[in-house]
């Protein structure tokens, strides 16, 4: 019952930024390790980044020095701020979050696009 909706996802040119956003809702939940996935056309999902409930980030060897995550716990939101954006970025990007509510579990948001054109 913990539900991830995702912003920010678009067409940008290579070298240029965004933002992603994921916002948490429900109740009576709280968030352990939040990550972004992405999932390129023909390929399998791999994970981009995490963030510990503590602040610990992980990186993807692919996007370490341009990608950062973070989250604010006050507003239940992890962010992903992705900067010198190249082709191969291009993906659908998948919010996720391990919680707790009335027991220990995965949920996923539906994505959002990001193109980035050369």
């Amino acid at each position: 019952q913990v539900q991830l909706l995702e912003s920010g996802g678009g067409l940008v040119q290579a070298g240029g930024s965004l933002r992603l956003s994921c916002v948490a809702s429900g109740s009576g939940f709280s968030l352990n390790t939040m990550g972004w996935y992405r999932q390129a056309p023909g390929k399998e999902r791999e994970l981009v980044a995490s963030v510990t409930s503590g602040g610990s980030t992980n990186y993807a060897d692919s996007v370490k020095g341009r990608f950062f995550i973070s989250r604010d716990n006050t507003k239940s939101t992890v962010y992903l701020q992705m900067n010198s954006l190249k082709p191969e970025d291009t993906a659908v990007y998948f919010c996720n979050a391990d919680a707790t509510r009335y027991g220990r579990r995965n949920y996923w948001g539906q994505g959002t696009q990001v193109t980035v054109s050369s």
